[in-house]
């Protein structure tokens, strides 16, 4: 009977202490992939390209990298920031991007919003559409399909997913 106690008492004590480390573990990781948007500046350039964040109209995105912590990788437009995602050795470094919600604000350099950032993943994006960015074409955010749907009705396109981005996409 003293040896059942005991195995159970320590099956007990062990699985508090697993799911406590799990716990902290789990908060943790949220902790680092929320990171809030970094305000764009006039005097910012994107981090591929170089060319000044601000002079330009459309949609911007911000990547943070699992390694740097709070260091914010901003981009001139949602093509530049996908085009430094893709290459592999950046894509698995990537805790988080954010992209403008455009069904919020308005296409235009001067109308800069930095409220209205959304997760990059979650979003969904026009591609082919008349209206252009920094590099020229463009992938139009949404945070929901229904305006992504809306926003091609007025200036064309094709309405895609985080998941189906890739090189060709971009080309």
């Amino acid at each position: 009977m003293m040896k059942l106690y005991k195995s159970l008492t320590f099956i007990t004590v062990f699985t508090i202490a697993v799911t406590s480390l799990i716990s902290c573990s789990d908060k943790a990781e949220k902790k680092q992939m929320l990171h809030k948007a970094v305000a764009m500046e006039s005097r910012d350039e994107c981090h591929l390209c170089g060319m000044l964040i601000t002079r330009f109209d459309g949609p911007k995105g911000e990547v943070f990298r699992k390694e740097t912590g709070d260091q914010v990788f901003k981009f001139c437009s949602t093509l530049d920031m996908f085009s430094y995602y893709l290459d592999p050795e950046n894509k698995r470094n990537v805790a988080q991007m954010l992209v403008h919600d455009m069904s919020k604000m308005p296409w235009g350099s001067d109308s800069i919003d930095d409220k209205y950032f959304i997760d990059a993943k979650t979003a969904w994006y026009v591609l082919d559409s008349e209206k252009t960015g920094a590099m020229g074409k463009t992938l139009a955010s949404f945070s929901q399909q229904s305006d992504a749907q809306a926003f091609t009705k007025e200036f064309g396109g094709k309405v895609i997913s985080f998941a189906e981005i890739n090189y060709d996409v971009l080309m």
